[in-house]
């Protein structure tokens, strides 16, 4: 399964009402950091679709959820379970990193 882009109404479908596990990592296209982290986040996302959903959330054009999820730091990654924020990670600087975020939050 690939990235899925959440906008603001996919935020609430996938993340309030559908109680499904999702992955957001809150980026921004200016960031350096982002796009180094990218291709591992991609990975995690081949890797783990089957489990959670994995999406980005672009701080650019999603200010209002950035706000509301008190986002300072990009890249900055939220484990939402039953529609509730579970965890969060800022800045991984590896893969590894985030599947221990991953096992951390989520029954494995």
């Amino acid at each position: 399964m690939s990235v899925v882009n959440i906008n603001k109404e996919l935020y609430k479908q996938q993340v309030k009402d559908e109680k499904k596990v999702v992955l957001a990592e809150f980026w921004a296209p200016w960031c350096v950091y982002c796009k180094r982290i990218g291709p591992a986040y991609k990975k995690i996302a081949e890797e783990y679709g089957d489990k959670l959903v994995v999406g980005q959330i672009n701080i650019d054009e999603e200010q209002e959820l950035a706000v509301e999820n008190n986002i300072e730091v990009v890249p900055s990654l939220i484990l939402y379970k039953d529609g509730q924020a579970v965890g969060n990670l800022v800045a991984p600087e590896s893969k590894a990193k985030i599947e221990a975020f991953i096992k951390e939050h989520v029954d494995a």
